[in-house]
């Protein structure tokens, strides 16, 4: 497995390009997050990586894909058809990682696509999508298998502990958090369904 954090090397670099693009200074990107002007600069300094929290919002903020924001010169963009082997067969070595500091980790199981993320994710012991406990929302839908471990899941005000073999599904746009309050790492499949900043395709 390659370097958890490669794919995250540059993000700082691609977020500030966005940013200007969008027109937004580092303040004014802040205050639309909800988030300190400090954080976007190390964000863009590369000192801090973003929660998944994080991440939803600024590619929902910036009109971009995650995909494209995390590859950066390396995003392709989206083949309406695809016929050849390698762009159908994902083996372990060739999966694209993200490792978040908020104890999340992402394995991509399918080639670049903006219509679906088909993840493999691993929640650490204390492991969250937010830090600090509070809810996300975002376009789309989203669908969990949790393969081991416990996963606890609020969506609104209801909490979901998954075992192993629960499944769940629900609106993206409602409030929700993904945390892991075990004794050991929760290992689940997910699938995100048309997550993007348009609200028409994924991230």
């Amino acid at each position: 497995m390659a370097d958890t954090h490669q794919d995250l090397e540059g993000i700082g670099e691609r977020l500030r390009e966005e940013r200007v693009r969008a027109g937004l200074s580092q303040r004014e990107l802040a205050r639309r997050l909800g988030v300190s002007p400090s954080l976007i600069s190390q964000l863009e300094s590369g000192q801090s990586n973003p929660s998944v929290a994080t991440l939803y919002a600024l590619v929902n903020e910036l009109d971009l894909s995650l995909d494209k924001l995390v590859r950066g010169s390396e995003y392709d963009e989206p083949r309406p058809m695809r016929t050849g082997p390698d762009d159908l067969l994902v083996r372990p070595h060739e999966r694209k990682v993200i490792q978040l500091d908020s104890g999340v980790r992402w394995e991509r199981l399918n080639v670049s696509d903006d219509d679906v993320d088909f993840l493999h994710t691993v929640y650490e012991v204390g492991g969250s999508s937010t830090p600090d406990e509070s809810l996300i929302r975002h376009n789309g839908r989203e669908y969990g298998y949790v393969t081991s471990g416990t996963l606890w899941v609020q969506v609104g005000f209801e909490e979901y502990r998954l075992e192993v073999g629960d499944a769940i599904g629900f609106d993206s746009t409602m409030p929700h958090r993904l945390f892991n309050k075990g004794p050991e790492p929760a290992h689940a499949i997910w699938f995100v369904i048309g997550n993007d900043a348009s609200g028409h395709g994924p991230r």
